[in-house]
């Protein structure tokens, strides 16, 4: 039996992680069809928007849809029949924390998972190559060949892979262009194999073909992954309130260790914490799994981690407010940014919220700004941030900007909660002009010239340096 030669693919779910993979292997794959499916139609007539306003913002995500849709990449809200027709599916669904039940707070819900799998067998009336793709925990693989494999039509079966992707946001399409892997788990199975290799052909039309079929235990190298990168962030700002603390510069420190061949460069960048749908998500289901396996000292490892970026945030919005005089009621605070970081329109876990969050506890208004976050997903993750508060409520406290230069005006603080480079190059006289004063600047990111904005006038204080006062 040998490996399938895919020629048609479909991706359940047109989000962060479904969207741009399937659009660079359409492009990279002129001769697959691949149809990108979700029920979510807003979403799907962004993805087909003739002016290209795609639901995400990811550059270069704008130029590959360009050249790839309607040639052979499609977008489509018919499930069944982007299922019917494909030779490998990619099971790309959301997979957000539990709420509620066992593993509230820490394991990962896989209602919508197992929707689609269910889905899949319902539909399919050939066999299929399913591809697991979304975070999961370990074991998923298995629990969806279980599903598959209990409501399957005679004659029709299916092969499970677990293909875990590695995306930084902000930098999705390079990762995807050039990856620094590509790993595949399958069963050691004759069928798996032969799977395995099917998937691997598709990615060998522009990835070096090193990596091998393995045992789906990849999850595991996923969530080992995300773990120790988030321990590294969350190493280094445990390090930035030490060195304010001391009188140390963390840059100066980072700087340093970086230069250290064992541990490296990479993610010694203190700030106000870090974000995103893949970090804290995994880092609590591998909590969750160290509890569930009787290994409490492991949990609570790991999950000190996640407690640590909670810290760092509480500790910088404190230090807003201790250094205007300890007290914010009554007074506007600009925030710039509202994305979990640079070039992403997204706000999952975004430390802007939380910020935010603590500035209306203190009775501030607050005015935001955010290149790329639509005004709609602002109030709907600040009303979920606070759900008690009623939207009018909340909308009496928070304004929402068109521009940098708008928030900043007649505020007494400027916090930067997301490392836009536009927020560097802002007219930082022109801001000065228009703010109250004292005019403060809270640097969250490490992203401004701090002598320079002391130099117009602003107080300037910088995660992981001293204040001013201790200079």
């Amino acid at each position: 039996m040998a490996p399938l030669k895919v020629t048609k693919i479909c991706c359940i779910g047109a989000g962060y992680v479904g969207g741009p993979t399937c659009a660079v292997i359409a492009l990279k794959c002129p001769h697959i069809q691949v149809t990108i499916v979700d029920l979510n139609k807003a979403r799907i007539d962004a993805w087909n928007s003739p002016d290209f306003a795609l639901p995400i913002y990811e550059p270069g995500l704008v130029e590959v849809v360009r050249q790839a849709r309607g040639r052979n990449l499609f977008f489509s809200t018919d499930v069944d029949k982007g299922i019917e027709e494909a030779d490998l599916i990619f099971v790309s669904v959301n997979t957000p924390t539990k709420k509620s039940g066992v593993g509230a707070g820490f394991a990962a819900d896989l209602n919508y998972v197992e929707l689609a799998t269910r889905r899949i067998a319902t539909v399919a009336t050939s066999s299929k190559i399913v591809v697991e793709k979304s975070t999961v925990p370990c074991r998923t693989a298995e629990s969806m060949r279980t599903i598959l494999e209990a409501n399957s039509r005679p004659n029709c079966r299916f092969d499970i892979l677990s293909n875990p992707e590695f995306l930084a946001e902000g930098t999705a399409i390079a990762d995807l262009f050039s990856p620094d892997r590509v790993l595949i788990g399958s069963l050691q199975t004759q069928e798996g194999i032969d799977a395995c290799e099917s998937l691997k052909q598709v990615y060998a039309n522009w990835v070096p073909p090193h990596s091998h079929c393995r045992p789906l235990v990849f999850r595991a190298v996923q969530l080992a992954a995300n773990a120790m990168l988030a321990q590294r962030i969350s190493s280094v700002n445990a390090l930035s309130a030490l060195c304010e603390a001391t009188g140390a510069n963390i840059d100066e420190v980072a700087h340093a260790i970086g230069y250290d061949s064992r541990i490296g460069p990479k993610f010694l960048k203190a700030s106000v914490g870090f974000g995103g749908s893949c970090f804290q998500k995994d880092i609590l289901n591998l909590v969750y799994l160290s509890e569930s396996c009787h290994l409490p000292e492991v949990a609570a490892y790991w999950r000190q981690v996640v407690e640590m970026n909670e810290y760092q945030k509480r500790r910088f919005s404190k230090r807003v407010v201790d250094t205007l005089f300890n007290t914010i009621t009554g007074k506007r605070i600009a925030v710039l940014g509202f994305a979990f970081k640079a070039d992403t329109g997204d706000t999952r876990e975004s430390a802007a919220i939380t910020l935010i969050r603590d500035f209306q506890s203190e009775k501030a208004l607050v005015n935001i700004y955010d290149p790329q976050v639509s005004h709609e997903q602002i109030w709907t993750d600040l009303q979920e941030a606070s759900p008690l508060a009623p939207l009018n409520t909340i909308k009496k406290q928070v304004t929402i900007c068109k521009s940098a230069i708008e928030a900043c005006k007649d505020a007494e603080a400027v916090v930067i909660a997301t490392e836009w480079k536009e927020f560097k190059d802002i007219d930082w006289e022109a801001v000065y002009a228009s703010m109250n004063k004292p005019a403060f600047v809270f640097d969250g990111r490490l992203l401004i010239d701090a002598d320079k904005l002391r130099k117009i006038g602003f107080t300037v204080t910088t995660i992981g340096r001293p204040s001013s006062t201790l200079v």
